[in-house]
């Protein structure tokens, strides 16, 4: 990429992301992709903070775990537009993995929001046979195994049961 555009592109991220900190001293937190393209504003404190070691969040996350807040569908608001695979969404354009939208939830990755999410700790880990050797467990969060299993529901069971029936 050359300067030129890459100067383009900063000043294009900085116009986008200039209305998100006047948006933090009213309770919102708002995010996006690396591009700008895919944007969200989220209302009010998340429901759920975590981290999970599992194979697809490290693969789709590029990392060796995915960090993320879930807060209900309702304080989502998104703009621009979502690609979706295996209830994972992304912005089409640049690739970058922003969140994943249910019925109830929204599943937002903590590090697609414009300020460092600093204050949101997380209280549980998931697929923790799987976390790399070198990671230590926060030993304040709850360990799962696999998914949580306090959940009302638990979608990922749900959406593999829907897609085998």
């Amino acid at each position: 990429m050359s300067k030129t555009s890459l100067t383009d592109l900063n000043e294009h991220t900085r116009e986008l992301s200039e209305p998100a900190e006047r948006a933090s001293d009213s309770g919102e937190r708002s995010g996006g992709c690396l591009c700008g393209a895919a944007r969200y504003v989220v209302a009010g404190e998340p429901l759920r903070v975590g981290l999970c070691h599992c194979t697809d969040c490290k693969r789709t996350s590029g990392s060796a775990y995915a960090a993320f807040a879930v807060w209900p569908r309702s304080a989502y608001q998104g703009t621009g537009k979502l690609g979706t695979f295996k209830g994972r969404s992304f912005c089409p354009m640049c690739g970058s993995r922003v969140v994943s939208l249910r019925d109830d939830e929204a599943e937002i990755m903590v590090g697609s929001l414009d300020t460092a999410p600093s204050d949101l700790i997380p209280s549980y880990e998931l697929w923790t046979p799987r976390r790399e050797g070198w990671l230590h467990n926060l030993p304040w969060a709850d360990q799962y195994e696999a998914d949580r299993s306090d959940e009302p529901r638990n979608w990922r069971q749900a959406r593999r049961a829907h897609q085998d029936g």
